[in-house]
């Protein structure tokens, strides 16, 4: 491989960025396809695409370039979620079996105890305290707000937004969501930005037990990841930039 096409490489998967190394067979040439910069006029973008939502390498026959081998270098999804409460209890193995690292974050130390989660990353502290230098958010990174408390969830909320957070769901109902909102527009996010929080949080399964909430979060969690905005767009032959997701129906109270 080229130096430099390597160090590029090694700096993308550094920065947890989504990138596929495009080998030609015959010739030995080789390319960077950045997930964030798909052009729809690439021949093989939408087999690009699918290959960044499956995260599988590959083999693929081009018309023009014959046999290219696809190396995809996807970032390990993480959920962070705010708040060690019983729907997190049952969310954190979930989300780890379907592949996720999870990190649970609660300054409340009464919930944020090691005995309700076993082996999960536990931060008993403020977000904004543990967030900027230990945790991190990123594109690859789903946020999970479900305190019920604005002085806890509001912050994270909104750095996960400007991260570009692949999901971002709040716990409450629509009328709690809409007072959310004002707080989040008041202290100046991007409304559209605002109009991707998944609130109520969860998939409409008629969830009814923190069990259930946590089962419907985590596949609307992986919905977001399989759907993401560059990917879609590319395969849709769009801009590239994401439509605001519409809100879901109430899956918690």
């Amino acid at each position: 491989m080229d130096r430099g096409l390597l160090e590029s490489l090694n700096a993308e998967r550094r920065a947890r960025r989504a990138v596929i190394r495009v080998t030609n067979l015959a010739t030995g040439a080789e390319r960077l396809v950045r997930e964030a910069e798909l052009d729809r006029a690439d021949p093989l973008v939408a087999e690009l695409a699918a290959r960044f939502r499956s995260a599988k390498s590959g083999m693929v026959e081009a018309a023009d370039d014959g046999r290219l081998f696809l190396t995809v270098h996807v970032p390990p999804p993480r959920l962070v979620c705010i708040g060690a409460v019983h729907i997190t209890q049952a969310l954190a193995p979930m989300a780890r079996m379907a592949g996720f690292d999870v990190s649970v974050i609660d300054p409340r130390t009464a919930f944020a105890t090691e005995d309700r989660f076993e082996g999960v990353p536990l931060f008993p502290d403020w977000p904004d305290d543990v967030i900027p230098g230990k945790v991190g958010l990123d594109a690859y990174t789903g946020l999970v707000a479900v305190t019920h408390d604005p002085k806890i969830d509001d912050w994270p909320i909104a750095r996960a937004l400007e991260a570009g957070s692949f999901y971002v769901g709040a716990l409450g109902s629509r009328k709690t969501h809409g007072r959310r909102v004002e707080r989040l527009t008041a202290a100046g996010v991007d409304p559209a930005a605002i109009a991707r929080i998944a609130a109520p949080i969860g998939l409409d399964i008629g969830a009814q037990s923190p069990a259930e909430i946590a089962v419907a979060v985590l596949a609307q969690a992986i919905q977001a990841l399989r759907r993401r905005p560059a990917a879609e767009a590319a395969r849709a032959g769009t801009s590239g930039e994401a439509a605001p997701a519409a809100l879901p129906a109430d899956a918690s109270s």
